[in-house]
């Protein structure tokens, strides 16, 4: 079979579904590959570099529809596109299912199958494959550059012979993928970074990132903060409420607003009024990433950027990974790559569209002649969350109980630990010689207390003793050194294996944890 990419036809779309690196990995999957000329101009792609790569390249869109067996695209196909479809033919792209009921129907009538990229499940094995969220980053990361280019100032605070600049103040709205990259971002530029976000169990990734999470005084957000899939879910008139409230203590100190938050097949909640714009300092500057579902600023005009009476320009483009062509043009071509490698799972060329897949499914839209939208729910559930269980509080009474049971318990083992090992001693001490039984005795207690000291640590610490076992273990070589003078082979025997275990310990462990600290230090 083969699989094509047409030209995007959307004004101003540069990027691409297929990459010279990506359809070098389809064709090893056994596909042949043919793409538009000039279908990756707008990326940096030349035509010359596809062909290095064993791609075809057709001079028109009509002759690429009518050859090719799978279309990928990026960009919701069009009225034109639609009407090139047929039976035999699958078409992979963005496509809008909750708001193109024409696009499913001229779909369902053609008899072609259609796999919508943004209808890939929130499933840890479709995570390859989620094309939302690799686009959502660049466009996090983008916003926060676009803030940065119409921002009057440094973000981060200098202090200069000319004076004193204070950082930049940059809350974001929405800690999904699309606000954790921006929060990177402003973070990384020195701004003081603030976020919210109506799930309350992701402030410890925002403060992770070096942001402070601004929390609601308010019970609701604690108890339905977030829904099914690792989105938001619609909140109550109360919490809505006490969200603006908190919004418009805010606005009079933020320099800038990066809105992200959307709620799936439903418009954009509006979070900043019209006075929260006017409460705005001059030059300040709103980047809303929700302009295309209406946006969340009351103010925002879809596709362009306005400057309000009072100064504050806000921004309200559609295109920000369309505006790193290069970047994300990758990304999606290989979010693209790998759904093909789960439809061929024989890598034979051949698609076998396994609607019993979570993925394959929840994906599909239309089917051998049938609507597949909306799809079941996924039968391994998204990732989530899961809710803390409760556990009742033990009573002072109760706590005194576990706490002397617990200690019998310990008492208990290790009496029967020191009795087991004094048997074994005195029975040694009948038949052995006196110079080894001293020798022995020392052997056995350093065993007994390392072990007790070791196995008292909770695992989480393990890592963290490791320069304390490499001190132990030189402990451990220093008196096997001093153990080899002895004249008894035996014991010159077990100190000399002594050192040569205890080296390993030091040395590898050493290695393990430079290779430790190499993971955190920047290059």
């Amino acid at each position: 079979m083969k699989i094509g990419t047409p030209k995007e036809v959307f004004d101003g779309e540069n990027r691409v579904a297929m990459t010279p690196d990506s359809a070098k990995q389809l064709q090893k999957l056994g596909y042949a590959c043919a793409i538009e000329s000039g279908a990756g101009a707008g990326a940096g792609f030349s035509d010359a570099v596809y062909e290095e790569a064993g791609v075809e390249v057709i001079k028109t869109a009509a002759a690429l529809w009518k050859e090719v067996d799978i279309i990928a695209k990026v960009r919701q196909p069009n009225e034109t596109e639609l009407k090139r479809l047929s039976s035999d033919k699958t078409l992979i792209s963005f496509f809008n299912p909750a708001g193109n009921e024409a696009g499913m129907d001229a779909a369902k009538a053609k008899g072609a199958n259609v796999i919508a990229m943004e209808m890939v499940p929130r499933i840890s094995r479709a995570q390859k494959m989620d094309a939302l969220s690799s686009m959502a980053n660049i466009a996090g990361y983008r916003a926060v550059i676009e803030a940065g280019n119409n921002f009057g100032r440094f973000f981060t605070g200098q202090v200069t012979a000319a004076g004193k600049v204070p950082p930049a103040k940059v809350l974001i709205v929405g800690a999904g993928v699309a606000g954790l990259a921006a929060i990177g971002t402003s973070t990384s530029l020195g701004a003081i970074t603030y976020a919210f976000d109506v799930r309350p169990e992701v402030a410890e990734q925002v403060e992770s990132m070096g942001a402070e999470f601004v929390y609601l005084d308010f019970e609701e957000e604690q108890q339905d903060g977030a829904a099914t899939g690792g989105y938001a879910s619609v909140q109550s008139d109360e919490f809505r409420e006490a969200q603006l409230a908190k919004f418009r203590e805010l606005a009079p100190e933020v320099d800038i607003v990066i809105t992200t938050a959307l709620i799936p097949n439903r418009e954009a909640p509006e979070l900043w009024t019209k006075d929260m714009v006017e409460a705005m300092k001059p030059g300040s500057v709103i980047v809303d990433l929700a302009a295309e579902k209406g946006g969340n600023c009351k103010l925002t005009v879809m596709d362009e950027k306005i400057v309000t009476d009072n100064g504050v320009t806000i921004i309200g483009y559609t295109d920000f990974p369309s505006r790193m062509a290069a970047q994300s043009s990758s990304l999606y071509a290989t979010n693209i790559r790998h759904m093909m490698a789960d439809l061929t799972p024989e890598k034979d060329g051949q698609i076998n569209h396994d609607m019993e897949d979570d993925v394959i499914r929840g994906a599909t839209v239309t089917f051998e002649g049938e609507i597949t939208f909306p799809p079941p729910p996924p039968k391994v559930q998204a990732i989530a969350a899961k809710p803390k269980e409760v556990v009742p509080e033990l009573t002072p009474e109760e706590k005194r109980a576990a706490e002397v049971a617990a200690f019998k318990q310990q008492t208990k083992q290790q009496v029967m630990l020191l009795g087991g090992g004094g048997a074994l001693i005195l029975l040694l001490g009948l038949v052995a010689p006196a110079s080894f039984m001293q020798h022995f005795i020392v052997f056995v207690l350093a065993c007994f207390v390392g072990f007790q000291v070791i196995w008292g640590v909770a695992h989480s610490l393990h890592t963290p003793l490791m320069a304390v076992t490499n001190a132990i273990s030189s402990i451990i070589i220093l008196g096997a050194v001093m153990q080899i003078g002895s004249g008894s082979f035996l014991v010159i025997l077990l100190a000399a294996l002594s050192v040569f275990m205890a080296g390993i310990n030091i040395f590898g462990g050493f290695l393990v944890t430079r290779r430790m600290l190499a993971m955190f230090q920047k290059s």
